[in-house]
């Protein structure tokens, strides 16, 4: 399928470089009714609490926007549809099947696009948010996932000790716009690798830092290559942005991450999705990684 190059106004250049602001912005407006719905979360031992009641109200609100404007790549990606960022009419690889591993669910905005894929099994949903947790189990009812979707309201670090999930007993991993906010991402993703089994799969889709170089280890060169001065405005931009959107980093190196620092793979499937303008401030990646 041929992808078919674009040409770009100063207009969608502006529009794109102003994203960001916009975004932080919106967040913003979200900070005064939080306060006003309990305002003891003033007070200094409060704030943490504050923080995660405010980006789960300000998430409720753009996560639907945010699943729609997705939707058009994670839903083939998870039936198996894309491959070097371009959607195939056939499957290329195998659907998320088995026993999956989803981290970051939030509420569960995939849950109605899991519960259509007949392959998998048993899915952890890995939500450590108190407030997102709960609106998760509501949404595995709505979803009609019950005795197949169990919410594990720990981080990835307790997965073991508390879910008793064993170590190479994951056939699926699904990460989808949530390692830009997890811990110790190195650690974690290395940690999340150790738990697929032998030829299990991880599907991606993540914002990364600005592609100005090479697929980390591939020895291949990103496409669209992005201009070094972009890299120096996301990162400008990467002071302000964790603070108003729930701890999420902009600059974060996930291609790296899981391509040299998780573990060795059998295939790498990953790229830019097709047709990806230069200027992207938040560009993402997309693809399947078997181990």
């Amino acid at each position: 399928m041929p992808v078919m190059k674009q040409e770009y106004s100063l207009w969608d250049i502006l529009t794109s470089l102003l994203f960001p602001q916009k975004f932080i912005l919106l967040s913003l407006t979200f900070l005064p009714r939080t306060i006003l719905s309990q305002p003891s979360l003033l007070l200094p031992w409060n704030l943490p609490l504050l923080k995660s009641l405010w980006f789960t109200r300000f998430w409720s609100f753009v996560g639907p926007q945010v699943r729609e404007n997705s939707s058009a790549l994670v839903i083939p990606l998870l039936s198996g549809h894309i491959s070097r960022g371009i959607t195939h009419p056939s499957p290329i690889h195998p659907p998320l099947s088995g026993t999956v591993l989803e981290i970051g669910p939030g509420s569960g905005m995939w849950l109605p696009t899991l519960s259509q894929i007949p392959s998998i099994t048993k899915i952890y949903g890995v939500e450590p948010n108190e407030g997102n947790a709960a609106s998760l189990r509501q949404t595995v009812k709505t979803a009609g996932l019950e005795g197949r979707y169990n919410v594990i309201p720990v981080g990835i670090e307790d997965l073991e000790a508390v879910a008793h999930i064993e170590k190479g007993s994951v056939d699926s991993v699904m990460t989808v716009m949530c390692l830009c906010s997890i811990p110790e991402p190195q650690k974690n993703i290395k940690m999340l690798y150790e738990y697929l089994k032998p030829d299990g799969k991880w599907y991606v889709y993540e914002h990364v830092k600005t592609f100005d170089g090479e697929l980390p280890g591939q020895g291949e060169p990103w496409e669209p290559k992005q201009p070094k001065w972009l890299g120096w405005y996301q990162s400008f931009m990467n002071i302000f942005w964790p603070h108003f959107v729930g701890g999420c980093e902009m600059c974060r190196d996930t291609s790296k991450y899981l391509l040299q620092d998780a573990g060795p793979w059998q295939e790498v499937d990953l790229a830019q999705p097709a047709n990806s303008p230069w200027f992207q401030t938040m560009p993402h990646i997309i693809g399947v990684l078997t181990k």
